[in-house]
């Protein structure tokens, strides 16, 4: 699961972070492993504390992955603080007292401030997906083992020693074995269906202004069209152009006009409502999508449009206009090229009569 979780993190985008933490914690946790089949050879003091570093540095890399996952503060901090506790425990455990009880509930606990953050972290920040509710569940049941444990540990019931075999210890020791990996393919799983929705961002999206590319657009023109089937509501298009764009590359460098078609395809998003859809087809020309939208209040937010790109401007970009044309589909058999059709001959008679203004179709 290391090499596994390696692999991801060298390939995957830097959009899917904490697979590095992730594989930390996997080779940590094999080096523990590898600790305990040296019973015997090694010290055992040097087992006992080596040992249950590498155990406590697995699960606190485990929450540093998952905290940088979910875009959270790395909490570095409590990894070190929960490391000097532990040690803490384990010198006063075998200097002044062999009490085993006691190393278990404190062991034990520390383990679960390090697995309940993440499930809280799944709960609040993951994805409604399967692939969420599979890590937050693999984190709930060895959350709840961790307390199980520890609970009966204060109680006086884990026995005198690891080789003790109760039932909870052996609940234990069959969770330890599995549910570690098993979390890790949790996390596999949320970071694989984190790269699946930046690869479908960066497929239907242009690359220079964020908004939707061609591919997008189509995408979000059928699932607006299937609800327009539904529920009889009309939908507008606005085709909108820049005015003399060729210009201000001339004038400025292209550099400049790339800040401008950033800065035009920034503020439209802003002028619009959330279940609006903006796209670049290209070159100086964008293309909006409003559904539930009549040409009226299509006319009233490509005013708005025009309006906040003269305001909004900023120092470093130049002064510009634009032009736009309205087009209402009313009939959800109308294709989505006649609508645009009928929205860039708008767009010609706004250029014609002067630019800087829209016409209705």
């Amino acid at each position: 699961m290391s090499i596994v979780l390696f692999s991801a993190y060298r390939s995957f985008p830097s959009e899917v972070r904490g697979l590095g933490q992730w594989a930390l914690g996997m080779l940590s946790l094999m080096l523990t492993g590898v600790l305990l089949c040296t019973q015997g050879v090694l010290a055992e003091a040097a087992i006992l504390f080596v040992g249950n570093t590498t155990m406590m540095a697995s699960a606190g890399l485990m929450l540093i992955g998952t905290q940088k996952f979910y875009g959270r503060v790395p909490s570095w901090w409590w990894l070190g603080l929960a490391w000097a506790i532990g040690m803490c425990c384990l010198i006063g455990w075998y200097l002044i007292t062999q009490n085993f009880a006691l190393r278990v509930a404190v062991f034990s606990l520390l383990s679960l401030s390090f697995y309940v953050p993440q499930l809280v972290l799944v709960v609040l920040r993951g994805e409604r997906h399967f692939s969420s509710w599979f890590f937050g569940a693999l984190l709930l049941v060895q959350s709840l083992v961790l307390l199980l444990r520890a609970v009966v540990a204060m109680s006086g019931g884990v026995g005198t020693s690891n080789a003790s075999n109760g039932p909870i210890q052996s609940i234990y020791l069959l969770t330890a074995n599995f549910m570690t990996l098993l979390m890790a393919v949790g996390f596999m799983a949320v970071a694989t269906r984190r790269l699946q929705t930046v690869m479908e961002h960066r497929s239907n999206s242009d690359p220079l202004t964020g908004v939707l590319n061609r591919r997008g657009f189509a995408a979000a023109y059928a699932r607006e069209l299937a609800l327009m089937k539904r529920h009889a509501q009309p939908m507008t298009l606005l085709s909108i152009d820049l005015d003399f764009f060729k210009a201000i590359n001339d004038r400025y460098g292209h550099a400049v006009g790339d800040q401008v078609l950033v800065h035009a395809a920034r503020t439209t998003v802003t002028a619009l409502r959330e279940i609006d859809h903006v796209a670049r087809f290209g070159g100086e020309e964008f293309i909006v999508l409003l559904p539930q939208t009549t040409a009226e209040r299509a006319s009233a937010a490509a005013q708005r449009i025009q309006a906040l790109l003269c305001a909004a401007r900023g120092d470093d970009v130049p002064a510009y206009t634009v032009s736009i044309g309205i087009a209402s589909q009313l009939a959800s058999n109308d294709s989505m090229e006649a609508v645009m059709a009928r929205a860039d001959a708008a767009l010609y008679r706004a250029k014609a009569a002067g630019r800087d203004r829209y016409e209705v179709a």
